[in-house]
């Protein structure tokens, strides 16, 4: 009798036991799946609900408006002058002018509207027409084109004048691609070094924008102009 007690005992204990471990699972069970859907919420929330998302929102709106546009190298109204009273379209052109060298790539043909759109959509270039009404958008871009890196040398053209050349001058396929200034031949001679005269007879090898610069800065002392002034000067009583 005494064992059947106990044995009841032990068993209305162990079923406490049990319902107690259930209804803490439960409670952990609820608990995870109430953080799981919380976290949920913080992730998937509607931009605009939360200060964060406001600030962000701001800082994003303040870079976009924040940018400044290209500044404008032609009065726009400067270039409605010139398409004014245009009827078709025009041949147009994009054109590259360098301190030495040119470079120029086809656009198509362009009504008088499309050329004010697109002299709005780049701002840096300057709209030109040439005298058979030929459209060009040029920019000037302060450096030698990659053809003049390349092939350029500075030297005397038959007349004593101070050139660029496209080509070894005196090659017999040299290309003039620009005259600077004469020089005085007798003065340059007699004051410069003459490893660096006979450079200047064969040809100077200019490959960038300080090399081009050096030269003439050099030689600009030389030229008839320059040199007339000093004698004058140095004659002066």
């Amino acid at each position: 009798m005494k064992l059947y007690k106990w044995w009841n005992h032990l068993r209305r204990q162990w079923k406490r036991k049990l319902r107690l471990k259930r209804r803490l699972l439960y409670l952990a069970t609820l608990a995870l799946l109430l953080g799981s859907l919380a976290a949920w919420a913080w992730a998937t929330r509607t931009p605009g609900t939360t200060d964060d998302t406001r600030t962000w929102l701001q800082q994003r709106s303040q870079a976009v408006f924040s940018h400044t546009p290209a500044e404008a190298k032609q009065p726009e109204e400067e270039v409605r002058s010139l398409i004014r009273g245009m009827e078709g379209e025009r041949e147009a052109f994009s054109r590259k002018t360098y301190v030495c060298g040119e470079e120029t790539l086809r656009i198509g043909m362009l009504s008088a509207e499309e050329i004010l759109a697109y002299y709005k959509e780049h701002p840096s270039l300057v709209v030109s027409l040439s005298e058979g009404g030929t459209v060009f958008f040029t920019e000037s871009i302060d450096d030698l084109s990659p053809d003049c890196k390349e092939h350029a040398y500075f030297g005397l053209d038959a007349k004593g004048n101070l050139s660029m050349f496209e080509g070894i001058p005196g090659s017999g396929s040299e290309n003039v691609l620009r005259t600077f200034f004469q020089l005085n031949i007798g003065h340059l001679e007699s004051s410069l070094p003459r490893e660096t005269v006979r450079q200047l007879y064969q040809g100077i090898r200019i490959r960038d924008l300080d090399d081009y610069n050096s030269v003439l800065s050099t030689l600009s002392d030389f030229a008839v102009e320059e040199t007339e002034k000093t004698m004058g000067q140095t004659n002066q009583p």
